[in-house]
């Protein structure tokens, strides 16, 4: 995997990775969005099936997080735009996205935004828009994390001020599937936390303040396929969530995982990319 920076338009760098599309055949390109707080990097414990499926994973440090410059005042919808000078920088013209938790969002974002060029989208455990009618938002959801968000709809003095409390984290936020995930491959995850909350919590801030805002575009606006993955048994993003979703994407299907948290869905991450495979394939 290589690492680069790459300069936008409006000046800001963006720090990329890029798996290479090196003795693949035929590569799909994957735009992998990190949840919050994460750095970029792709997922390592999907490289062995994205060989196996000649994946190319392309990813970067949203801003505010690792080598990224932040933007202020950015919405979801801005994934879009950086995706866009991303994949043209780099010479892909169509390509597939990918997200979790939060990073489901962004994905869509790419999806409605970037018409003719996503083929399919893939958004496991993701967040609901904030406030959307008929969602109880806050519903089922552990209480720390209920409680950063509301910090965070009540805006940036009121998010930073919940961040500068230290919170502490509920050992409840997870499943017994979860912690199974998380002593397993998902261990991964851990290599991507520390490093995103290194120079402190200005990446998750700006994330968790863009998902209780206006996301800049409406999920029923995506043409291309969508796939939702979701636990159950989630307890950072309850389940309501991927329904509300099925329910306004004319082009989505839902995998329900009646075992699964909100780590452990990730389990289905080869299960997924098989599907991002399928659509390449019927998309052309």
């Amino acid at each position: 995997m290589t690492e680069t920076d790459l300069i936008l338009e409006d000046g800001r760098t963006l720090h990329i990775y890029d798996t290479g599309a090196q003795g693949l055949t035929q590569p799909l390109t994957v735009f992998w969005h990190h949840g919050t707080p994460n750095i970029g990097a792709p997922p390592q414990p999907l490289f062995e099936a994205s060989r196996r499926l000649n994946i190319r994973w392309v990813s970067h440090d949203r801003p505010g997080y690792g080598g990224s410059s932040p933007l202020p005042r950015r919405d979801v919808a801005s994934a879009a735009r950086d995706v866009k000078q991303i994949a043209d920088a780099l010479g892909i013209r169509e390509f597939a996205v990918m997200g979790h938790s939060g990073g489901g969002p962004h994905a869509l974002a790419c999806a409605a935004l970037l018409p003719g060029r996503v083929l399919s989208v893939v958004s496991m455990a993701g967040l609901a828009p904030y406030g959307a009618d008929g969602l109880d938002y806050f519903g089922g959801m552990n209480p720390p994390g209920a409680a950063s968000l509301r910090a965070a709809a009540g805006g940036r003095t009121a998010k930073e001020a919940y961040e500068a409390s230290d919170p502490e984290f509920d050992p409840e936020t997870f499943t017994p599937a979860d912690y199974a995930a998380l002593s397993g491959p998902w261990k991964w995850l851990s290599s991507v936390v520390g490093p995103a909350m290194a120079h402190g919590p200005g990446g998750l801030i700006a994330d968790d303040l863009a998902y209780v805002a206006p996301w800049g575009f409406d999920p029923a606006q995506i043409s291309a396929p969508v796939l939702l993955l979701h636990g159950t048994q989630d307890r950072v993003v309850p389940s309501s969530h991927g329904e509300w979703l099925l329910a306004h994407c004319p082009t989505a299907e839902l995998w329900r995982c009646p075992e699964d948290g909100h780590i452990s869905v990730l389990n289905s991450g080869e299960a997924a990319l098989e599907w991002l495979r399928g659509e390449r394939k019927t998309a052309h």
